[in-house]
């Protein structure tokens, strides 16, 4: 999809962080776009630091948990604006895991929202986006945590695995039907996914506390540290933008991400190698 001018995104997650600079990107390259988000104030607050696209730009409360709530979102974006040509299921929350304190509702929270968030958009957007025959993109945010698992047990990394196997399966079923397709694998961006537990609905119940002498605590604190001195999340939007433009399907943010899959990629070859020598 090369000509963005009068074409409209939907982007979930939009109020902040990568949703809100994709945001951006996409207004500048002439797209109108409807903000979805669960966070009532940062949305008020992105409409109007957007407020000179008032025009182009409009908000709606979502939660990506709830398939109704994408249901009503999406439907008001076909009100405002149309036919919708690019779909970005960008919301996503973390949550403690490893293997010490087991809470279901951390797992059932994050599967909620990092993996059937997309799942509910893709099924409010798809049919949509096959009928106007219009052609399109659907970009899906998951994460280096799903290419390489250093998070240990870990609801996150699960669900972000899991979004990079459908978007490959998605992207072969839709190639022949002129929509494009694009995973994008950030490692560590400027946003506030580390204090996601601020949007947790009460239907989740409380996080459980964890030992701050913990593992668990401990790679908390590591990855609050790098997500503060992570890229601007404007560089992410660009990537994605000449990503959709140029029909890529893996989007990468970091020079140095080849270096934390090298070791997993290398020992799937050796166990395939093993398997072939008998």
């Amino acid at each position: 999809m090369r000509d963005f001018e009068g074409k409209t995104a939907f982007v979930t997650g939009g109020a902040s962080g990568i949703g809100l600079a994709m945001a951006r990107a996409f207004v500048d390259a002439g797209m109108k776009v409807m903000l979805a988000d669960v966070e009532t104030a940062a949305l008020e607050k992105a409409l109007q630091d957007l407020s000179n696209h008032r025009n182009r730009v409009q908000g709606i409360r979502c939660d990506v948990a709830d398939p109704d709530s994408v249901e009503r979102a999406a439907q008001a974006a076909f009100d405002a604006f149309g036919n919708v040509h690019v779909l970005c299921n960008n919301a996503g929350v973390a949550a403690g895991g490893g293997i010490d304190n087991i809470s279901i509702d951390n797992w059932r929270w994050v599967v909620d929202v990092n993996l059937m968030g997309v799942v509910h958009g893709i099924r409010s957007f798809l049919p949509h986006m096959l009928k106007h025959s219009e052609g399109g993109h659907i970009v899906n945010t998951a994460s280096m945590a799903g290419m390489n698992n250093g998070m240990g047990f870990s609801p996150y990394a699960a669900t972000k695995f899991a979004v990079v196997a459908m978007s490959e399966g998605l992207a072969a079923q839709l190639q022949p039907r002129g929509i494009g397709v694009s995973v994008l694998c950030p490692d560590f961006v400027r946003t506030r996914i580390g204090e996601s537990g601020r949007n947790r609905p009460a239907r989740y119940g409380e996080a459980p506390r964890l030992d701050p002498a913990s593992p668990a605590a401990q790679l908390v604190v590591e990855i609050a540290r790098r997500l503060e001195a992570g890229i601007d999340p404007a560089e992410v939007a660009a990537k994605v933008l000449a990503a959709i433009r140029n029909g890529e399907f893996y989007i990468f943010t970091h020079p140095n991400m080849r270096q934390g899959v090298d070791g997993r990629f290398a020992a799937i070859q050796a166990a395939m190698d093993q398997v072939s020598a008998g």
